[in-house]
């Protein structure tokens, strides 16, 4: 290998990892302080890189917010994917996905913060994708092939929509999360303690399971 084929992937490599840093340290920055609040010289700083490099990668401060949007969708779809449904049975299979999508917005709550922000706008953002549509379709068709599996076998009634289904399964986990500091001081609950947050996950369980039963 010639030193300039060395230097040339080298050069690569340094990009690549500096455009991961700024998306990392975008994602913080938006889900922190919204669109509007969000600055682009504090993500170029806390990338360790500068604001020429930010707009020489992603071009425009929403030409960045799409790109970590984006990412958003592609991480929790990537993560959808090592599940591995197929291998479980109907009803296992969707109470893994409930259980996953739950456990994905506690342990990412900058995914939520996101989409808060994109919905405020209503999904301006979004809507100049060219990839968010393809990102998204593949766990509602793992979510058709489950249901349709159910049918076959019993477990499932019939005529339930894809997308009606996963659209449940994520407002049950959304809307409790994203709330969870004014419900609790609402009904007078500490609805984040381990106890509170393992009931609510259950109940969602056995709410959806109870919602496909046959």
């Amino acid at each position: 290998m010639s030193a300039s084929d060395i230097s040339s992937r080298q050069f690569v490599r340094d990009a690549e990892a500096t455009k991961r840093r700024i998306l990392d340290a975008a994602t913080a920055e938006f889900a922190g302080h919204g669109y509007g609040g969000a600055r682009v010289d504090q993500i170029a700083e806390a990338a360790r890189s500068n604001k020429r490099m930010l707009y020489y990668y992603y071009g425009s401060k929403e030409a960045l917010f799409l790109a970590t949007l984006e990412a958003a969708y592609d991480h929790i779809r990537a993560a959808e994917r090592e599940l591995h449904l197929e291998e479980l049975s109907p009803l296992q299979a969707l109470e893994e996905l409930v259980r996953f999508t739950w456990n994905y917005f506690v342990k990412h709550p900058e995914f939520m913060m996101l989409l808060n922000t994109e919905n405020q706008h209503r999904a301006k953002h979004l809507k100049k994708s060219g990839q968010v549509h393809t990102m998204n379709s593949p766990v509602i068709e793992t979510i058709g092939i489950i249901l349709e599996r159910g049918e076959k076998t019993g477990a499932v009634r019939p005529g339930i929509d894809p997308v009606q289904l996963y659209v449940s399964i994520a407002g049950l986990c959304y809307f409790y999360l994203s709330n969870v500091y004014t419900l609790s001081v609402a009904f007078g609950r500490e609805l984040l303690s381990a106890p509170a947050m393992k009931e609510r996950i259950d109940h969602v369980v056995d709410f959806v399971i109870a919602g496909v039963r046959a």
